[in-house]
């Protein structure tokens, strides 16, 4: 018997494999009510997030997969709460053009219950409509999950991130009291660092060094986790800026440090992106590029794609002037130039003239998507993966939380650090278009399962939840310290039955 965890999520990895590979899956056939496949996590009353989502699979009478689009508004999905007149959910159909469709949802108050019909034609698909039994809780209600392992165990989260096992491997134990005095003094004047306390569920911080505007990020993370799941008592340090910061050797007195990227000559502890964090809470909100969005604007089909190897970016690092020297040799193979000029000197005769920004989703009109460092790593990679071209990844000292996950020449092809093979690989990707066409689908389908915000909310709360294991020392509100609070919901409170019920006792 399968394991939970894999209940729902099995039926994405299966759909997605035969989407592409059943010889009988049919472009031009009609979707069945009745056979086609409805599944995913925002279809379960306890997965709590800014945006709820589900899958459906168009299948037809024969039991065959569809592999394209039988058309953007084939399906209609309504939700609707017995209680309410009205119900204050946005929802967004989206089509993945490949026969599968994502639906996204986001709730601006809590239902005692809400209802989900997926209609074909006004017919019922699959088993609609999906009663969530409530209370539902929208993001902005503070109903924290007192039982972590209850509230992992509703969300499918991994038993361990292979990232946060590396990370943390390298201590013993943490010293609460001992970092709040060593690491300010040792970073504090040179660097940008938030001090972050958790006590009772509550959040309070303390910032270190001018730029602290990022902490933004942190902040909202976990108000945001602390609104779903009690988080245990814990103190630690986050660095703001792009580069990790720990440099010295495991054998020496290394420090604890939270940063959004790690290298291979820091012991910085990873967490995801503020870029990926932001646009797991921001979706179907103030941003446009998250990790469903890009799943709907994948481009053209694979062989009306364009067969050059295309970038676009600014002068953030050396390999990214050569890219663009040698797109102009090779205008045939390489499309890439720069929209902004920042750290080096604009030499028009060898970078060619700046050119306007194209909208991400226009990348994916190109088959070769080119993922090249920056500062640090090249935050735009979870996107990349989730369209429909191949990557070719630049080898790189710097990564991100899932890099560890990731295999080369299996979820994307690998170019040296110096662009040295670059050309020789892109020709052997137009050699190989069948080979390189299974990369892509391989890529896109690891960041289905990955990079999801359901399990960025895993990963964050599995990384306290361990570091929480490894003090030594109670965790304080220390002096100079203040409360971070949760943002005012007047506008649509939620009552919190978990709170009424101990008000109660």
């Amino acid at each position: 018997m399968l394991p939970r965890l894999f209940s729902w999520l099995l039926p994405l990895v299966c759909l997605d494999l035969l989407r592409h590979e059943l010889p009988g899956a049919l472009a031009d056939s009609v979707p069945s009510a009745a056979k086609t496949l409805v599944w995913g996590p925002g279809l379960e009353t306890n997965i709590v997030l800014p945006a709820r989502f589900f899958y459906i699979q168009a299948v037809d009478s024969s039991g065959r997969n569809l592999t394209t689009s039988p058309g953007e508004k084939t399906f209609e999905v309504k939700i609707t709460s017995p209680s309410e007149q009205f119900t204050r959910i946005w929802i967004q159909v989206l089509d993945r053009h490949d026969g599968s469709f994502l639906v996204r949802y986001r709730m601006y108050a809590s239902y005692t219950d809400i209802h989900i019909q997926i209609l074909l034609k006004d017919k019922h698909v699959a088993k609609s409509p999906f009663i969530l039994k409530g209370p539902v809780y929208h993001e902005g209600c503070d109903c924290p999950q007192p039982s972590s392992s209850l509230w992992e165990d509703h969300m499918h989260c991994p038993q361990s991130f292979p990232q946060i096992d590396r990370d943390l491997s390298l201590y013993a134990s943490v010293d609460p009291d001992r970092n709040a005095e060593e690491i300010p003094q040792r970073f504090g004047q040179r660097q940008s660092l938030c001090h972050y306390t958790v006590k009772d569920n509550k959040v309070y911080v303390k910032t270190f060094g001018e730029h602290v505007g990022f902490r933004i990020f942190m902040d909202a993370i976990l108000l945001s986790l602390s609104r779903k799941v009690q988080l245990p008592d814990m103190e630690f340090f986050v660095n703001l800026g792009d580069w990790p910061l720990e440099k010295r050797k495991p054998t020496q007195n290394i420090h604890p440090i939270f940063s959004w990227c790690g290298s291979n000559n820091t012991r910085d502890i990873v967490m995801p992106t503020y870029d990926l964090t932001e646009s797991v809470l921001e979706t179907m909100g103030r941003v446009s590029l998250d990790m469903m969005s890009v799943q709907a604007n994948t481009g053209p089909p694979w062989p009306e794609k364009n067969a050059t190897a295309f970038w676009r970016g600014r002068d953030s690092r050396q390999e990214r002037l050569e890219l663009v020297k040698m797109s102009r040799a090779h205008p045939d193979m390489i499309d890439a130039a720069f929209t902004n000029f920042f750290f080096f000197k604009h030499d028009e005769s060898l970078y060619g003239p700046l050119v306007k920004h194209v909208s991400f989703f226009d990348f994916f009109k190109y088959k070769y998507q080119i993922n090249i460092d920056g500062t640090v790593a090249a935050y735009r990679l979870p996107y990349l993966l989730a369209g429909d071209s191949v990557v070719l990844k630049q080898d790189s000292g710097y990564y991100e939380h899932f890099y560890n996950e990731l295999r080369p020449w299996e979820h994307y092809i690998p170019i040296k650090a110096d662009l040295g093979d670059l050309l020789e690989k892109i020709q052997w990707a137009r050699d190989h278009d069948e080979e390189v066409k299974k990369i892509a689908l391989a890529g896109q389908q690891f960041s289905r399962n990955h990079l999801m915000g359901d399990k960025i909310f895993c990963y964050y709360y599995k990384l306290f939840q361990e570091y929480a294991k490894l003090q030594v020392t109670e965790p304080k509100v220390r002096e100079g310290m203040e409360l971070v609070a949760q943002p005012g919901d007047d506008l649509f409170p939620c009552f919190c039955h978990r709170t009424q019920a101990k008000d109660e006792l």
